[in-house]
């Protein structure tokens, strides 16, 4: 499986919005729709359409995934042959992990989409028919880019997992208007890399990307969300995670190197508690901007994590 790897740097700005995870380019996007919605007179939320935010939103997303799909072409798919478009059963790979991965970018990149068009104050059956799908259309147009490469194929597998990421995304804002179910990510250095660098990663920036033995995704709760007459504090989450160990190769098999004992692979499930920052009240519109770019990524916090091989550990703090 391919995914964002840099390309001597200048390549890792498009692999990072093929196949594993988009997280780069995303949180750029979080971050300009964080902005859009600080309290002033140019970036407020709008009650009703302005059709020059509008467009200016629909030009800037074309321009973007336009140079996305070309420089994926031509610095990534251009290095491989060529086939007839044909379909790949990756299913089994990773644990999973990367159809977590999908989903996660697909509920991404369309919650960015619906921020800013609520920001040049679209309606909200708009911002779902053209905000909430954007991550979805984006990364199901890169899967066909992969069904024509010899080198992989067009995978059902992560058009379904991104399918499954837009729909929880419009399926609460159709049940609720909300997002009281967030996805979200985290992330930790770990071994696996030093012994598989150019696939799990050079650098710091590279693991988080490609080494899925760190990564974990989660689906965090905001509790008071379904009790709102309560007294439970408005920002008191509670998370349940996935994560994999054991990953450098596509299949989840045993490996060994020759500095290494044979390690297991093995599953990881989680349960934590987390922190809703974008209901922690504030005034101050720069606070309003991070705390809803950095809402996509769960907190460090207690967590109990039960694993595949039957065994409790309680990690104080876990990232």
């Amino acid at each position: 499986m391919k995914v964002f790897k840099i390309l001597n740097n200048f390549k890792l700005h498009f692999r990072i919005t093929s196949k594993r995870s988009i997280l780069l380019s995303i949180f750029l996007l979080a971050f300009l729709s964080g902005s859009a919605q600080q309290k002033t007179s140019f970036f407020q939320r709008l009650d009703t359409l302005n059709i020059k935010r509008r467009n200016a939103i629909f030009i800037a997303e074309g321009v973007g995934a336009t140079t996305a799909i070309i420089g994926l072409n031509q610095l990534w798919y251009a290095n491989y042959p060529r086939s007839g478009f044909h379909f790949y059963n990756d299913n089994g790979s990773w644990n999973q992990m990367d159809k977590f991965g999908h989903a996660y970018s697909s509920y991404f990149i369309g919650k960015v989409g619906m921020d800013l068009l609520a920001w040049s104050g679209a309606s909200k059956k708009n911002q779902l028919i053209y905000g909430a799908t954007l991550g979805f259309a984006f990364l199901t147009t890169i899967e066909i880019f992969d069904g024509f490469s010899e080198e992989w194929g067009f995978s059902p597998g992560d058009v379904l997992a991104n399918a499954l990421g837009t729909s929880l995304l419009i399926g609460q804002e159709l049940l609720w208007n909300e997002q009281r179910i967030q996805y979200k990510f985290s992330f930790h250095t770990t071994d696996f890399p030093q012994y598989y660098p150019e696939k799990l990663g050079e650098n710091t920036l590279q693991q988080i990307i490609k080494d899925y033995n760190g990564q974990t995704y989660w689906l965090s709760v905001n509790i008071w969300s379904f009790f709102k007459e309560s007294r439970i504090p408005r920002w008191l989450n509670v998370a349940v995670g996935y994560g994999s160990e054991g990953l450098p190769e596509i299949h989840p098999t045993p490996y060994k190197h020759p500095d290494m004992e044979a390690y297991p692979t093995f599953r990881q499930f989680y349960a934590s508690i987390d922190v809703d920052l974008t209901k922690i009240r504030t005034k101050s519109p720069f606070l309003k901007t991070v705390f809803n770019v950095f809402n996509y990524l769960k907190i460090p916090a207690p967590t109990l994590e039960i694993t595949g091989k039957g065994k409790f550990i309680f990690h104080p703090v876990y990232f």
